[in-house]
């Protein structure tokens, strides 16, 4: 990618882990950083650190439309777009809530879609961009038990 200047990025689930990182190196890559997470509250580091921070559930629809709209505003596209918001839906399948797993398919699955949905039209009149979707087989994975994990 060419210069960064002005350049915008959004990036989900920036909280911790890989989300925070992407957040933090595009910062100091010299993008317009708007980090998103559930509760803005947990990205005060960020906020510190110069990021925009917004309050994003990727589920609700009238927060994704505020979220992109916000993120646009600087230059017309977000030129990058991080989907790393997810969580991991651990147990047996007969014992998960059929609810549980909708949610879980909210979040990781068609929020995901949805933000790519909604970047993509400015995007492709810019000319250009990059959607980067991080997935896991072990998002959020709580510590068990050795012989748990082989189940």
């Amino acid at each position: 990618m060419d210069s960064v200047e002005n350049k915008v990025a959004l990036v989900t689930g920036s909280s911790s882990g890989i989300g925070k990182a992407a957040a933090i190196a595009l910062k100091e890559a010299g993008f317009i950083v708007y980090a998103t997470a559930p509760n803005a509250d947990d990205l005060a580091d960020l906020k510190a650190k110069g990021c925009e921070t917004l309050s994003l559930d990727v589920t609700d629809e009238n927060a994704a439309r505020e979220a992109i709209r916000t993120a646009e505003s600087h230059n017309g596209a977000v030129q990058v777009l991080v989907n790393n918001a997810g969580y991991g839906q651990y147990g047996p399948i007969e014992e998960i809530p059929i609810d549980d797993i909708r949610q879980n398919f909210e979040v990781n699955v068609f929020g995901l879609l949805r933000l790519c949905q909604l970047v993509l039209p400015k995007m492709r009149e810019a000319g250009g961009g990059r959607i980067i979707n991080v997935s896991s087989v072990a998002a959020g994975q709580r510590n068990l038990p050795r012989d748990e994990t082989r189940r």
